[in-house]
């Protein structure tokens, strides 16, 4: 190729290439924080090296999930509050893998933007490596993807793979029976399902994320009250795994305990609940009121308070619930497994 005077450059075309190198260097520290038994490389390769034997496992069976955060982003984006979204992808993933019996082991993340902007780039990934450190996952790798022209100004996307391991024939749901527990966790909010419906009524309120809430919350800001991430409930579970005859575990995310719970129970078995066992989070009862959501909607919407469900043997109840307390959790006993299927419920949700 000849011609004469000053080529195009990849910074011409909008990707900075040094301003991801600056991103690598400024989370390798978060990153490193995170290490666990069984890393065997750090950020900066082609892959991420992981040692199962050194992390203790003798017959391991791989389990892996994705997901991401849904439209709560926007509420992110728009207020520039951007540093626990990242808690949120983690938990969505690693939330689900303790469901299956496994431990979480290592995670990585896809964060995609049209312009990549170090401070807030390095704001979430710091946040996912929190997330990473509270549920004791390793925090091996990613990818971060400058896309001129795919995002408007200002937007990025989340996407986390978590992959855990459990031994073999250890895994869950199993041995569900009629009359086991069901215990059920509370949750920190709204998580991270249903923010298109959240947003909608924000909207029809009339509401700015600066306002005041407009419900109880420690939050100063609307916003802020909407972004309280998800919970971490990997840490508990496995505690209780190891405390009593834990048969399935639940993670209420979209679908509710309608949808989500029945998912843990073989066929022929359905779930009884009493909703009077918890009181419904103010946040909730301000999006019924507020949005006109009737009971059932809320309850396949929203986790409406609950934000784990374990199902336990009767006599292993009392025991997994002490260990559950013990691990900071909030422990209600929501109700029991019958004949059946579905989720039944009594009394009312308030």
């Amino acid at each position: 190729m000849t011609g004469s005077g000053k080529g195009l450059t990849y910074a011409d075309a909008g990707v900075d290439i040094d301003a991801g190198n600056s991103l690598v260097e400024r989370i390798k520290p978060a990153a490193a924080a995170t290490a666990r038994p069984g890393v065997m490389s750090g950020l900066g390769g082609f892959g991420a090296l992981f040692d199962l034997k050194a992390a203790g496992y003798a017959d391991p069976v791989l389990v892996a999930a994705t997901d991401g955060v849904g439209t709560k982003l926007k509420i992110a984006i728009e207020t520039g509050v951007v540093s626990t979204i990242g808690i949120d992808l983690v938990a969505m993933c690693v939330n689900d893998l303790v469901c299956q019996g496994a431990e979480p082991l290592f995670f990585l993340d896809y964060f995609a933007t049209g312009k990549l902007e170090t401070e807030i780039a390095a704001q979430i990934i710091e946040g996912i490596a929190e997330g990473c450190r509270r549920s004791g996952a390793a925090l091996i790798g990613g990818e971060t993807a400058e896309m001129p022209g795919m995002y408007a100004p200002g937007d990025f996307d989340l996407a986390g793979f978590a992959v855990g391991a459990m031994e073999r024939g250890k895994a869950l749901p199993q041995d569900v029976a009629e009359g086991d527990v069901l215990l059920g966790l509370a949750s920190d909010g709204v998580h991270s399902n249903g923010y298109s419906l959240v947003r909608r009524v924000v909207d029809l309120a009339g509401l700015g994320w600066s306002e005041a809430p407009p419900f109880e919350a420690e939050a100063p800001t609307l916003g802020a009250a909407l972004l309280v991430p998800t919970r971490l409930y990997v840490r508990p579970a496995l505690a209780s795994m190891r405390a009593g005859r834990v048969h399935a575990l639940a993670h209420i995310t979209g679908g509710g305990l309608t949808e989500n719970l029945p998912r843990v129970l073989p066929e022929g078995l359905g779930a009884e609940i009493d909703l009077g066992t918890w009181s419904l989070p103010p946040v909730f009862t301000w999006l019924a009121e507020a949005g006109g959501i009737g009971e059932s909607e809320l309850l396949k919407t929203f986790n409406s308070g609950i934000g784990m469900v374990v199902v336990t043997a009767a006599d292993s109840a009392e025991t997994v619930a002490a260990t559950l307390v013990a691990a900071g959790e909030t422990v209600h006993r929501i109700g029991h497994v019958v004949v059946g299927h579905g989720v039944r419920y009594s009394g009312r949700l308030g």
